[in-house]
C-alpha cells in the first residue's frame, strides 16, 4: 500500500512537471539532449511514425499504442516502453482528454552507457539469445523518482551538463534491474547475436536508400545470411528487406508530408528507381496512392492542431 502511493505520488509530480514544461501540445525538446516530452489533449487522429532510437518512453498520464510490423505494445502509467534498437514503429495515443491530456516523456540513450554499467553489476546477469528489441516493462518507485529528478533539472539548467550524465545513468541502471533487464543487456554485450543485429541495423538506417545486400552486411557483422535473416527478424519481427522498405516509406512519406515533396522525387531519394513500384509498395502499406494519403493526412492533422 505504501509503495502504491509512492507510485502515485510520484506520477503525479512527474505529470506536473511535464505539463509545466511542455504546456502546448506536441513533442518538445528539452535542455536535456536526450529528453523529450509529449503532450496532447485528444487521442491521434493519425498514427505518429518514427525510426525510435534506443529510449525509453514513460507516460506519466494517458495510453499510447506503439506497432512494429504486426505487434502492438500498449503502455500507460502502470508501464513503460524500452526500445532496445532502432525500430521503426508507429506509435499512437489512445487516452487523452482536455481534462486529462496525454503527458509522456522519451529519453534516449547510447547503448555504450549500458555497457559499461552492465560491467559495474554484481551479480551480472545471464544473457540470453537474440530477442524482441522492445519490451514493455512495469516501472519501480526508483526509476520513476530518478526520472522526476531528470525533470526537475529544467528548473536549473546550469547543473544539466553535470548532473544529467548521472541521473541517466542511474535511470538505466534501474531499468537494467527490471525483469526484463536482461533483454536490454543484450544489445550491449560485445559479440552476442544481438549486438551483431543491432550493428547491422545502424547501417541500413544510415544508407536505407541504397541496393540492400544482404550476404555482404551479414558478412560485415561476422554471421551467415541464414543466421543473420532468424536473429534479425527475432529482434525486429520483420527481415532486413521488410526493416528497409518501411524505413523508406516512413521517409518518403515524411518528405511529402513536411517538406512538399512530389512523390516521384520522394521515390528517388529514399531509393526507388521505379515511382511505380513505390507507388504500389506505398499503397500496399498504407493504403491509399502516396499523394492522395498526404492530402488527407494533411488535412486531419490540420483539423487535430497536432503534428
Amino acid at each position: 500500500m505504501v509503495e502504491v502511493m509512492r507510485m502515485e505520488q510520484t506520477l503525479h509530480q512527474m505529470a506536473s512537471l511535464i505539463s509545466r514544461h511542455a504546456s502546448s501540445t506536441g513533442t518538445h525538446r528539452t535542455a536535456v539532449p536526450s529528453l523529450m516530452l509529449m503532450h496532447a489533449t485528444q487521442p491521434s487522429d493519425q498514427p505518429l511514425e518514427s525510426v525510435y532510437k534506443p529510449s525509453i518512453c514513460v507516460v506519466a498520464q494517458g495510453a499510447k499504442t506503439a506497432l512494429l510490423a504486426d505487434e502492438i505494445y500498449r503502455y500507460d502509467a502502470s508501464s513503460y516502453l524500452v526500445t532496445s534498437v532502432e525500430l521503426p514503429i508507429v506509435g499512437r495515443i489512445v487516452e487523452a482528454s482536455p481534462e486529462t491530456p496525454y503527458l509522456s516523456l522519451k529519453l534516449s540513450f547510447d547503448v555504450d552507457v549500458i555497457l559499461d554499467i552492465v560491467k559495474n553489476m554484481n551479480p551480472p546477469v545471464s544473457i540470453p539469445a537474440a530477442s524482441r528489441g522492445i519490451t514493455v516493462n512495469q516501472p519501480s518507485p526508483g526509476l520513476l523518482e530518478a526520472l522526476v529528478r531528470l525533470l526537475q533539472l529544467l528548473d536549473t539548467p546550469q547543473d544539466i551538463p553535470v548532473l544529467a550524465p548521472l541521473i541517466t545513468r542511474e535511470i538505466l541502471y534501474r531499468v537494467l534491474q527490471s525483469e526484463q533487464g536482461a533483454l536490454i543487456q543484450q544489445f550491449a554485450v560485445i559479440g552476442s547475436h544481438a549486438y551483431h543485429i543491432a550493428q547491422a541495423i545502424q547501417v541500413i538506417n544510415r544508407e536505407f536508400n541504397r541496393p540492400l545486400m544482404i550476404e555482404q552486411l551479414a558478412k560485415s557483422v561476422n554471421m551467415s545470411p541464414s543466421a543473420f535473416h532468424k536473429h534479425f527478424k527475432r529482434v525486429t519481427a520483420m527481415s532486413p528487406l521488410q526493416y528497409q522498405k518501411t524505413v523508406r516509406l516512413q521517409e518518403a512519406r515524411r518528405l511529402m508530408l513536411t517538406e512538399n515533396v512530389q512523390a516521384s522525387d520522394a521515390a528517388f531519394r529514399v531509393g526507388y528507381e521505379s515511382p511505380s513500384q513505390f507507388s504500389r509498395e506505398y499503397a500496399r502499406m498504407y493504403g491509399r496512392p502516396p499523394m492522395l494519403d498526404v492530402q488527407e493526412l494533411r488535412g486531419s492533422i490540420t483539423n487535430s492542431g497536432m503534428f
